[in-house]
């Protein structure tokens, strides 16, 4: 949610490819179906940063974790010794699916929802559109746009209202309000 990463990049990271100094991470491998592969495209490869706050969560996490050799996987699984890292569908059906529905967001709640969030919550921050691709990585901004980005609710009433404050402009909102429900 925090990195906007593909699930597969996400359980790919080991602890070399964080610059802590420099606040920043190398996304440089994917693990698909516990087998360690390239990332999606030349574009996906790339150094990101990373937040001071998120910074701290994870070197928390190191300290707790079993793991913490340059080369292990940030989230290593106990099951497979350290030697790959958690499968993220047992993890999706076990955990995110189940507080989706708890929290009432449907069943349809996965990994990929995290990187679609990620994207529509960049846009709501009015984050800059070339930032948003670059921090997705894609090769195209279109799928940034078109894809990925979703209009927040609150946004789109927002918009809305900018739009009808120029056709209604003369009286306060509470006047017009008072005058219709009198009618």
């Amino acid at each position: 949610m925090c990195l906007g990463l593909r699930v597969t990049e996400l359980v790919g990271l080991q602890w070399a490819d964080f610059d802590w100094a420099g606040l920043r991470v190398m996304v440089q491998r994917a693990v698909v179906a516990g087998r360690v592969d390239r990332v999606k495209t030349k574009y996906s490869r790339k150094r990101i940063p990373v937040d001071p706050a998120l910074a701290e969560v994870l070197l928390n996490w190191k300290k707790v974790s079993q793991f913490t050799r340059d080369g292990d996987w940030v989230f290593a699984s106990p099951h497979q010794a350290g030697q790959l890292p958690y499968r993220p569908w047992g993890i999706q059906q076990r955990h995110l699916k189940p507080a989706g529905e708890r929290a009432k967001l449907g069943p349809g709640i996965g990994w990929h929802t995290f990187r679609h969030s990620y994207s529509t919550l960049l846009r709501h921050l009015k984050v800059d559109v070339k930032v948003q691709q670059e921090l997705l990585r894609h090769a195209d901004i279109r799928t940034t746009l078109n894809v990925y980005t979703q209009g927040v609710s609150d946004d789109l009433r927002e918009a809305n209202s900018k739009v009808v404050r120029m056709v209604f402009p003369a009286k306060p909102v509470g006047d017009r309000l008072a005058k219709t429900a009198r009618l």
